[in-house]
């Protein structure tokens, strides 16, 4: 068992966890309390102390799936149910029923086992549920030990015979025929009840299928397989579309949390210099010794945010995220203005100011925006000019610039002389680029030919490097 927690605990750290020995030795503890015959309780033991954020979750859920697979008695069919799977096949079911192979459920004609399915599903009878899904990757799957498939295609091959669009139309069918006629609002909220229903079917038979991978192959190579990265560490410019809605759900934590440390670490600065005067009063009830030094503390003033970002192409997520990320901490900020381009630029300050949800302005930014000059594709050279000479005065020595963007400029002249001035005014110009470094300066990239101009170009590819960049701002 120590060596499956062991296990188990690399592979989150692996996954991305932070994990540390102290909340290892907590999960230890924890578990000795709890019996493992009781997953839920075991599982959810284990999360308390070692999962600290939600979009943690699925992370450790698929882990967990992993390394304590479904087993044993939760397969194991009431007596009512034996009894009924009895009477269908008119022989006697016995105890055989849970194991899956050689019992009863294998007697079961395909028909047979498309009304139990039916029965399983109408009822909401999760012992059925889970037996049915075993019984139908065994029969459908087509599992052979040492294939090198994964969980994904077996499922396809599983679902496809189940076929549940059927099911799930007969199930509506019973409801209406029972109720007689159903009202638009019961006809959807009995659709989404069965609905739900034969999702916890499919993630039985997902189940399952993991269950005998693990099984076949070993439960760190299965691990490995199924190892995606955490929301803040995923590439914004290659997220598939449920990682970019995992990181729209992660971007408004994240950024509370950042806030209160941008909050924290600005109420307790360094100590300035020595305050002399302050030092000597204090010294008098130490017979004038100064045991007690006394500072003058600094008074930081909260910067001023000006983001210039490239919305053409693979960038325009980077530069999407980036704002609604410096958006969501506004207020640790004096004042925060955007301006997005192509090869134009606009100011879209405006579409953020008194709105509730940022995402909404960040729509407007990417629909609304007036970034297109002449052909649309980027030209950084064109925009900076413009931007210098249209808000170039409103820069000044509070003023912390943004540069956001790959720096592929189409192999148009460059105008990098605009950074350098701006530079000369601004209190800091820093450029995130959202591409690998190993990347910059090829093709038509010419990060270089701005870079030396700013007091930074930083890689800023997930969440969690924007996170680290931004916290360095305050």
């Amino acid at each position: 068992m120590l060596d499956v927690l062991a296990g188990f605990i690399q592979e989150l750290r692996a996954a991305g966890l932070p994990v540390s020995l102290t909340e290892n030795l907590d999960a230890m503890e924890a578990v000795r309390h709890i019996p493992i015959e009781d997953r839920d309780a075991f599982k959810y033991a284990l999360a308390a102390t070692l999962v600290k954020s939600n979009a943690h979750w699925k992370a450790f859920e698929t882990v967990f799936e992993v390394y304590f697979s479904l087993r044993g008695g939760e397969w194991r069919l009431d007596p009512d149910k034996e009894d009924e799977l009895d009477a269908m096949l008119g022989g006697a079911a016995g105890g055989d029923i849970q194991t899956g192979g050689g019992g009863a459920m294998d007697q079961l004609s395909p028909e047979q086992l498309a009304e139990m399915l039916y029965r399983a599903l109408l009822d909401a009878d999760e012992a059925m549920m889970r037996a049915l899904a075993r019984q139908a990757v065994t029969r459908f799957a087509g599992m052979e030990p040492g294939r090198p498939v994964g969980g994904t295609y077996y499922l396809y091959r599983t679902l496809r015979n189940l076929d549940l669009d059927s099911v799930l139309e007969r199930l509506m069918d019973a409801s209406r025929q029972q109720a007689g006629e159903l009202t638009p609002l019961e006809e959807r909220l009995e659709q989404d009840e069965y609905q739900t229903r034969i999702t916890h079917l499919r993630q039985e038979i997902e189940a399952e299928i993991r269950r005998r991978l693990v099984a076949d192959r070993g439960a760190e190579a299965m691990a490995k397989t199924l190892r995606k990265p955490l929301p803040e560490d995923v590439d914004f410019m290659h997220a598939t579309r449920d990682e970019l809605a995992a990181l729209r759900r992660a971007i408004q934590p994240l950024a509370r949390k950042l806030a209160v440390r941008l909050a924290r670490k600005r109420r307790h600065g360094r100590k300035g210099p020595l305050d002399f005067r302050n030092t000597v009063r204090h010294s008098l009830s130490y017979g004038g010794v100064p045991a007690e030094p006394k500072f003058r503390y600094p008074r930081p003033s909260k910067p001023e945010i000006v983001v210039v970002a490239d919305i053409s192409g693979s960038v325009a997520a980077f530069a999407r995220f980036t704002l609604q990320f410096v958006y969501a901490i506004a207020n640790q900020f004096s004042k925060v203005r955007a301006f997005v381009f192509i090869d134009g630029i606009d100011e879209v300050t405006r579409f953020f100011e008194g709105i509730d949800d940022v995402a909404d302005a960040v729509h407007r930014v990417n629909t609304e925006a007036d970034v297109v000059w002449v052909d649309g594709h980027s030209d950084y050279g064109h925009a900076f000019t413009t931007f210098y000479e249209k808000w170039g005065q409103e820069i000044g020595p509070k003023t912390t610039l943004i540069l956001l963007g790959d720096a592929r400029n189409n192999y148009h002249a460059s105008q990098s002389w605009v950074v350098k001035e701006l530079r000369k005014k601004a209190r800091h110009v820093y450029w995130l680029n959202p591409e690998p470094r190993s990347y910059w300066d090829t093709g038509d990239s010419i990060v270089s030919e701005y870079s030396i101009h700013t007091d930074g170009a930083y890689e800023c590819r997930n969440l969690r490097q924007l996170e680290r960049f931004v916290e360095s701002l305050a």
